[in-house]
């Protein structure tokens, strides 16, 4: 099937208006009624945690999304698509999940939250594009959201191939992607081939805390992205980002991001997959005028149906560990599987395990303990 927003095939597109390998399976249910077609795709996790050391905790939660497309062609080469995608995140209350070496947007608007994921919005995703074929081989389209996903970074976490069938956020996650969840997004972009370029104006304000309900747009930030699939196998993005207030609890600091990636996937055996991605990002503070760099490097296999396995590398600079502020490199790992058993044509249910390995400098010793290590084990349902 058609790309909404370009003659390509629709499974180079991922969230927002980014882009992933053409090879990505193509997952979710797709109904056909002329001239509308519709994809219902989604997951809903079970997850047990157990974070180790003086700042880790035990939660026991549910977590996923569930998202509904619909497209139609327009005449005259225009195409219009619709998208709703929300999560039951916010019923983990308001603290999310502990996280060793997370940070993220404040949990009750005055204190910040850290060692602890935050959950996404009840509503992570009402948006609409449309799209013009101006010949074969190039198109425009112009995508807005309330909330919707900005052209910065590569496809969202839970979006990626590489990472998705993980239940754990990368701590990489506020240098790269936690943008995906933006209260008003507008983006115009044009496509020739294998190129993609596109521009938003967005909200550059994260979330609050306030997790049910939709947040006032606001367009007061910038994003631009070059894309480029060479081949059927590979994705690669490169980024930059101006942020307006983004943190609620330093509303006079911007910020500037930049970000860059490659992905690539391709099929292995019979009916699996291999899909890789490195990830960077750097973000500077329009007060402290630091630069702090992320990085991830994640992989996940699909040797057969029932079996997927993964693994992620990660670090990052993060200012916000400790009070005063300073600059701690941090890093860590974690493999994890899932065996799934299909139980509906388009359902299966599955049972799986992550580890998870932190390292931390001398200095956080005493705070993380000597050994920091997280676990959960899960089970989940999933529309494919």
């Amino acid at each position: 099937m058609e790309s909404a927003l370009g003659s390509y095939p629709m499974s180079r597109d991922a969230s927002g208006t980014s882009w992933q390998p053409e090879a990505s399976p193509e997952e979710g249910i797709h109904i056909h009624t002329d001239p509308w077609m519709v994809m219902i795709h989604g997951v809903l996790n079970g997850v047990y945690d157990t974070q180790s050391g003086p700042r880790g905790g035990d939660k026991a939660y549910a977590a996923g999304m569930l998202m509904v497309m619909a497209q139609r062609p327009l005449g005259e080469g225009n195409t219009l698509q619709l998208r709703a995608m929300v999560s039951p995140d916010p019923a983990m209350g308001p603290a999310g999940y502990p996280l060793l070496l997370q940070t993220g947007e404040t949990a009750d608007g005055k204190t910040p939250l850290v060692d602890r994921q935050h959950p996404h919005d009840l509503v992570m995703e009402l948006s609409g594009s449309l799209s013009r074929a101006f010949g074969v081989h190039d198109s425009g389209f112009v995508y807005a959201g309330l909330p919707g996903e900005p052209a910065f970074g590569p496809p969202a976490f839970m979006h990626r191939l590489s990472t998705g069938d993980s239940p754990e956020a990368p701590i990489s996650h506020h240098w790269l992607d936690s943008t995906h969840v933006t209260f008003g997004a507008i983006t115009a972009g044009w496509v020739h081939r294998n190129l993609k370029f596109e521009v938003s104006a967005f909200k550059g304000r994260e979330p609050d805390q306030h997790r049910w309900d939709i947040e006032s747009p606001r367009l007061d930030s910038l994003a631009v992205r070059a894309s480029w699939n060479p081949d059927a196998h590979w994705s690669l993005q490169a980024s930059w980002a101006h942020e307006h207030s983004p943190e609620q609890l330093e509303p006079k600091a911007d910020e500037d991001r930049w970000s860059a990636s490659a992905i690539y996937t391709v099929p292995f055996g019979k009916d699996g997959w291999w899909s890789s991605t490195f990830a960077y990002g750097s973000k500077r503070g329009s007060i402290t005028h630091q630069s702090l760099g992320g990085w991830t490097l994640e992989s996940a296999l699909k040797p057969s149906e029932p079996w997927t396995v993964f693994a992620r590398a990660e670090g990052v600079e993060n200012a916000e560990l400790v009070p005063s502020g300073a600059v701690e490199k941090v890093s860590k790992i974690s493999v994890g599987a899932i065996h799934d058993w299909r139980v509906r044509p388009h359902v299966k249910f599955g049972v799986g395990a992550v580890q998870a390995f932190d390292f931390v400098p001398a200095s956080l010793n005493a705070a993380y303990g000597s050994d920091p290590r997280g676990t959960m084990a899960f089970v989940r349902l999933k529309i494919d």
